[in-house]
């Protein structure tokens, strides 16, 4: 179950992002991890819809489109993000609550995932021909060449045409 919400977490990672924040001057240092922890989460999943921005050579007319679907990974990502604290925060539940948390996150990947594929539909449309078979290439779920695989935190083989699930 728990490597599940770690394929879960990292899944949605690209998603959305948290508010940057460094930690108050006299904070105790789990609250620092915790900032500097969606400090990195943040920075993630910018770094992954900067990589997505180029990978699918978005043009300026597609940027409103793009800009909509990146909104939604940011969103997505802030509440899968705050789900995962709720959770790991209540280390002391009960089986029955630990399974109601899941389900939350579970329920929470699932609608997240139906608005991002809302918001990338008109935008894949908007694609030329060389831009969706570069969404097709990036979007299956191989890792990309020298990137790691996301449920074993290790690096892939090298592949001649290995891409990645955002």
């Amino acid at each position: 179950m728990k490597k599940t919400l770690v394929i879960l977490a990292s899944a949605l990672s690209m998603s959305a992002a948290f508010a940057q924040t460094a930690a108050p001057a006299g904070a105790s240092a789990p609250a620092a991890a915790q900032a500097s922890g969606k400090a990195r989460h943040e920075q993630r999943v910018e770094d992954r819809i900067q990589y997505l921005h180029t990978q699918l050579k978005i043009t300026s007319a597609q940027e409103s489109q793009w800009n909509a679907f990146a909104g939604v990974m940011r969103s997505n990502s802030e509440t899968m993000g705050n789900l995962f604290e709720q959770r790991k925060a209540n280390q002391n539940t009960s089986a029955l609550d630990d399974m109601k948390g899941y389900a939350e996150i579970t329920q929470a990947h699932a609608d997240g995932t139906k608005k991002l594929v809302d918001a990338f539909e008109p935008l894949y449309n908007s694609f030329s021909p060389e831009q969706k078979k570069l969404a097709d290439e990036t979007f299956r779920r191989q890792p990309a060449e020298g990137r790691p695989h996301r449920s074993s935190g290790k690096q892939a083989a090298p592949a001649s045409d290995a891409t990645v699930k955002p």
